[in-house]
């Protein structure tokens, strides 16, 4: 019984993760740029939805929306001013960008409203306890769990069934042949780092009721696992950051489960390790030398 209410936790937590993910993947898929100030437009909406619940006062679906919105906008603000221009630059020109916005993000965090951490309201979602075939359940982890698949449900639906998805599929493919096509590709990169970072906003909301604490500095480490998540599913495909944002909450709540709290951290690069060694391709992607 025990072990399903973990699985549970792993799931609430894994789907943090997997949000998280998506906006590394999609990114990645579409300019092969590893975008390491995600953690922070995460942590951005944490705060967000935090003032929008407790200054606004609004339920939790509202200040969800907000923070998915600010945090949209903020990802193609990072887009457009420190990423356009460096479009053909090389791989590591990028990637100390990337590191830079960061790190940017971050610390004017702390000069703006200071390094002291804020604690969610502990009433926004239900948190009682729901029996289930005999097993208590958190219904906040439930209603974690729904929001974040409900989320990628709709990620789903506009990469496959709407016209900026299907954009997105054909620059991913080939973005010369997709801009000889008349797609807009500058337009349609933003619109990923939109996507992304809204999914990103929608996770750092979900943290910080699950784990009431935010602060600054509380985007490095979820969004290291994140990056971990979506090399674990295959950097670059959408559902396979899905699963491994979900594998790697479970695992990391089945460590702690099994009385190792203090290496659930360290799980996740024993993972990233393990996977570079015996599948670098990640869980979904295709060797080189297999035929497609």
């Amino acid at each position: 019984m025990e072990l399903i209410q973990q699985l549970v936790n792993g799931l609430s937590l894994g789907s943090i993760y997997a949000l998280i993910a998506l906006g590394y993947t999609m990114v990645y898929g579409i300019v092969k740029l590893i975008n390491f100030a995600h953690g922070d437009v995460f942590m951005v909406g944490a705060f967000v939805g935090f003032y929008s619940i407790t200054i606004l006062e609004l339920p939790f679906l509202p200040a969800l929306l907000i923070s998915m919105i600010v945090c949209a906008i903020f990802g193609v603000l990072i887009e457009r001013i420190a990423y356009k221009p460096l479009r053909n630059a090389t791989r590591i020109a990028a990637l100390i960008t990337a590191i830079g916005v960061s790190l940017l993000i971050e610390y004017g965090m702390i000069y703006i409203r200071g390094a002291q951490p804020e604690a969610y309201p502990k009433d926004v979602m239900p948190t009682s306890k729901i029996d289930i075939l005999g097993v208590s359940i958190s219904s906040q982890s439930l209603s974690i769990f729904f929001v974040a698949v409900v989320l990628m449900i709709i990620l789903q639906f506009v990469v496959h069934k709407t016209k900026i998805g299907k954009a997105m599929r054909a620059v991913s493919f080939d973005a010369d042949a997709a801009r000889l096509m008349g797609i807009n590709v500058n337009n349609t990169i933003s619109a990923t780092f939109a996507i992304g970072s809204a999914l990103a906003g929608a996770a750092g909301v979900i943290f910080g009721i699950y784990y009431i604490k935010i602060e600054p500095l509380m985007g490095i480490i979820p969004g290291l696992k994140a990056f971990v998540a979506a090399v674990l599913g295959g950097i670059g495909i959408i559902p396979g950051a899905m699963v491994g944002g979900l594998l790697l909450g479970v695992i990391e709540a089945l460590v702690s489960a099994a009385g190792f709290s203090l290496w659930r951290d360290g799980v996740a690069f024993v993972v990233l390790i393990l996977i570079l060694i015996f599948r670098p391709q990640g869980l979904f992607g295709k060797n080189k030398k297999e035929k497609v």
